[in-house]
């Protein structure tokens, strides 16, 4: 019986394999931080739901969300979606450590589109936009969210270059 040996692990691989565990990691930093100290970011939520601290237009007011309970459940979803998030990457982390390339590719990719969907299309577009998050001096996530969605998709690209293999992704 013949086994192939491993393939041995590339720069980019390696790189690929560090940078989602670096993201995984700050994920996973901020979904603690979010449950261990619930009250910080769940006032964050709130305001921005409820608009309360931008200039008040009565053009854009109709957006607002009131209600505790619609903003507590806005807030536990985010934490969800992040602890999902900081698990898909370490797997992808623990995967790329194990040298399964493909897979690795695959379940970081998935991570960091949830990353960049969780800061590009939740609090950029959504909390940023449509809740004029801008607009308040107070409680502006926007410097914050738009640093983890590049951070992210610097990640994401390097984790999908060329392997230089002929072959896409970690290889």
């Amino acid at each position: 019986m013949s086994t192939t040996p491993p393939t041995p692990r590339s720069a980019l691989s390696l790189g690929a394999t560090l940078l989602t565990a670096t993201v995984a990691l700050y994920m996973a930093l901020v979904a603690f931080g979010n449950i261990t100290d619930f009250g910080t970011n769940q006032q964050f939520v709130q305001h921005v739901l409820a608009m309360d601290t931008t200039f008040k237009d009565e053009d854009l007011m109709w957006r607002a969300v009131t209600s505790k309970g619609l903003q507590n459940t806005a807030y536990v979803a985010i934490i969800v979606w992040e602890t999902v998030a900081a698990l898909v990457l370490l797997y992808g982390t623990w995967l790329g450590a194990r040298n399964d390339l493909g897979r690795a590719r695959r379940f970081s990719t998935y991570g960091l589109l949830m990353v960049m969907l969780l800061f590009g299309a939740g609090f950029i577009a959504i909390g940023g936009e449509w809740f004029s998050m801008w607009q308040s001096e107070n409680w502006n996530g926007l410097e914050a969210a738009t640093r983890a969605f590049v951070f992210s998709g610097i990640v994401l690209l390097v984790v999908n270059l060329p392997s230089g293999s002929g072959r896409c992704g970690n290889g």
